[in-house]
């Protein structure tokens, strides 16, 4: 049903019109973003996105939108719409083991190409190479060849999703656009004061446990 909804069933590397799971992702991840932007100015005094530096941050903010940037890796690269939800767990993965890196308008865009990369190597039986992965994310080769070693390494090399896990993720990105959709409500104090990030629940595959972890 999940996986339905989010019309990742689909054969839409070829289609003219991106499924939803490209605008549910990249709507989260706009969220996500722009909340950290905003704690960490707040609580650093800096510009947006702070934490620790790292590979995937640029010195700004690209021009170009998520959800452009989102849907240019989805018509170029021909990867199945089933690799950005598995790239979605990569994400969410890497926030885990990663929390000193929030996902900001800093990185998120060397975060998205580098997760969708890894995803279309590791689930499709065809795929581009990192030059041409390179030539669509606006990077260098030598660039793109560093952020997925860096991004292996992020998150541990667990590369395996299980069914469970991907229809979890499935069902959690659609009830996450439920919540961005509907009317905003006030943040108390005490919540912002909790961390830097604005959470979300995420998947937790070790003890079967919602956790707060990837940006939301």
């Amino acid at each position: 049903m999940a996986a339905l909804d989010l019309e990742i069933g689909s054969s839409s590397s070829s289609s003219s019109m991106p499924p939803k799971v490209i605008r549910f992702l990249s709507c989260l991840l706009q969220r996500v973003a722009d909340s950290n932007d905003v704690m960490m100015t707040q609580f650093c005094g800096g510009g947006g996105g702070g934490g620790s530096m790292s590979i995937f941050h640029g010195l700004s903010r690209p021009n170009i939108s998520i959800h452009s940037y989102l849907e240019r890796i989805f018509k170029y690269a021909n990867c199945s719409p089933s690799c950005f939800v598995v790239a979605y767990v990569y994400l969410d993965r890497f926030a885990q083991k990663q929390p000193s890196i929030p996902i900001s308008s800093l990185n998120v865009h060397r975060l998205l190409i580098t997760s969708v990369l890894v995803s279309a190597k590791f689930m499709d039986d065809i795929y581009y190479n990192n030059a041409y992965y390179a030539k669509v994310g606006g990077i260098s080769r030598e660039e793109m060849n560093l952020l997925e070693v860096d991004f292996l390494f992020g998150i541990g090399f667990e590369l395996n999703v299980t069914p469970t896990t991907f229809h979890t993720y499935c069902s959690h990105l659609q009830a996450q656009m439920a919540i961005l959709q509907s009317p905003p409500f006030p943040l108390q104090p005490s919540a912002a004061r909790s961390s830097l990030s604005v959470h979300h629940c995420c998947y937790n595959e070790d003890d079967s446990t919602h956790q707060q972890q990837l940006a939301v």
